[in-house]
C-alpha cells in the first residue's frame, strides 16, 4: 500500500473513501466531523441514523454514503476522546485498522485519513501520526493509497517528516 500526505481539506480529496473522526452517537459534530457533514449534506446523516441508531463503539468503524462529496464512501471511526480520560493507544490504533477492513469490504482502492483524536479529543500529534502509520505498515489490505490529509501546515509538516523518518 502506498502512504501518502497531502494538505488540504479531506472533504475535497477524489478517492473512493474519506474518513471521519466521529463522535459515539453518530450524528455529526465539531472539526472534521462537522466538516464532512456539512460537505456530504444531509444524505450522510441520514444513513448514520438508519445504519447506527445506537452510534458506534470507540475504536470501531463502520460506512455510510458520502453524500454531494467526490467520495463514494464515509468510513466514520470513533477514536478514544483523551481529554475525557480515554487513554487506550489500542482504541487509537484499532480506529485505523477497522477503517482500513471496511474499505477493504466496500473494495475501496484509495481512502483518504484525517488524524483521528488529535483535534479537540486531545491525542498528541506525534503519536496519532505514529499511530496512523504503524498501522499503515501493518494491517494487510487490499488499499492501494492511504492519503493522510493535513488541514494545517503545521500538521502537514509533522506528517510529512514522519513519513520520510
Amino acid at each position: 500500500m502506498e502512504i501518502t500526505v497531502v494538505h488540504g481539506d479531506i472533504t475535497r480529496q477524489q478517492v473512493d473513501a474519506v474518513v471521519n473522526a466521529a463522535n459515539n452517537r453518530m450524528r455529526g459534530g465539531s472539526g472534521v466531523d462537522g466538516a464532512i457533514h456539512r460537505a456530504g449534506g444531509p444524505a450522510v446523516l441520514a444513513d448514520c441514523v438508519a445504519r447506527f441508531p445506537h452510534g458506534l463503539a470507540t475504536g470501531d468503524a463502520g460506512w455510510t454514503t458520502a453524500g454531494e462529496m467526490a467520495a463514494r464512501w464515509v468510513i466514520h471511526v470513533v477514536g478514544p476522546n483523551r481529554t475525557a480520560g480515554q487513554t487506550d493507544r489500542g482504541l487509537l490504533t484499532s480506529c485505523y485498522r477497522r477503517a482500513l477492513e471496511v474499505a477493504d469490504e466496500l473494495g475501496a482502492g484509495a481512502v483518504a485519513f484525517p488524524l483521528v483524536s488529535a483535534g479537540v479529543y486531545g491525542w498528541p500529534k506525534d503519536d496519532a501520526i505514529a499511530a496512523a502509520l504503524e498501522m499503515f505498515r501493518a494491517v494487510d489490505t487490499d488499499v492501494a493509497e492511504a492519503r493522510l490529509v493535513a488541514f494545517d501546515g503545521a500538521t502537514y509538516e509533522l506528517m510529512r517528516a514522519a513519513l520520510s523518518g
